[in-house]
C-alpha cells in the first residue's frame, strides 16, 4: 500500500500520524520536500519514532529556509520540478507531503496536488481542531473529491470535537474517520499503542 498522508494546514500532525502508520502498516516513509530544521527533519523524527520502520528514503528537495516550499526553493536557486517526482517501487510506502494539498513547489504553479495526482495514489488527510479548521478541512476534501483522488480516511488529532466533525461528517458521510489522542509523552510506545487500535 502506497499512500499520501497531507494536512489541512501547517503543524497539524502529520508527521505524528506518518510515523503511527509507518508502524501500523510496517512500510518505508517518504518526505519528498523538507523545508527548514535539516538537523531535525521529519525523516529524523519518524525514523526516531517508529522501530519497525523498513526504510527511509532521503529528500528530493533540502531546503534550508522554513517557508512555503516555492520561495525556500528560491531562496537555494533550487528548481522544483514534477518530472522529479519519480515514486519508490516499495509496495508499502507512506509519503508525507508539506503542508497542505494547495502549497506552491514552484514559481510556475505546481501545487502539491499536481504531484499527487502525478503519482495516482490515495490520500490520508490529517485535521486538527482550531479556528477555521471545519473550512479547511471541507475545502481540502472538496478539492480531492473534484481531482478525483481517493480519502483512505480523515484523521483527527486530539480531543474529541463533536461540533466540528458533524459537520464534516455529515458533508462526507462515506469516508472512514479516526482518531490520534494528543501524547502525554510522545515516544515510541505512544505510536505503537496508537498503531494497534487505529482502522484505516
Amino acid at each position: 500500500m502506497q499512500f499520501v498522508v497531507v494536512g489541512i494546514g501547517t503543524d497539524v500532525g502529520k508527521t505524528i500520524v506518518s510515523a503511527i502508520l509507518v508502524e501500523k502498516f510496517k512500510t518505508s516513509y517518504w518526505k519528498p520536500v523538507q523545508a527548514g530544521e535539516l538537523d531535525n527533519s521529519d525523516s529524523h523524527k519518524v525514523a526516531h519514532l517508529s522501530p519497525s520502520l523498513v526504510t527511509i528514503y532521503p529528500e528530493l528537495y533540502r531546503l534550508h529556509t522554513p517557508a512555503s516550499p516555492h520561495y525556500a526553493a528560491e531562496i537555494d536557486g533550487v528548481s522544483i520540478q514534477l518530472s522529479d517526482f519519480q515514486l519508490p517501487t516499495d509496495k508499502g510506502l507512506v509519503i508525507e507531503a508539506a503542508g497542505g494539498l494547495m502549497v506552491p513547489l514552484n514559481s510556475e504553479g505546481l501545487l502539491y496536488l499536481d504531484v499527487i495526482r502525478h503519482w495516482k495514489l490515495p490520500v490520508v488527510l490529517v485535521s486538527k481542531h482550531y479556528l477555521g479548521s471545519i473550512n479547511h478541512t471541507l475545502l481540502s476534501l472538496s478539492i480531492l473529491a473534484s481531482s478525483n483522488i481517493e480519502v483512505l480516511s480523515v484523521v483527527f488529532v486530539g480531543e474529541e470535537n463533536p461540533a466540528t466533525e458533524s459537520i464534516i461528517q455529515n458533508r462526507f458521510p462515506t469516508i472512514n474517520y479516526v482518531r490520534v489522542p494528543m501524547a502525554n509523552t510522545l515516544d515510541t510506545s505512544f505510536i505503537q499503542s496508537v498503531a494497534s487500535t487505529i482502522h484505516l
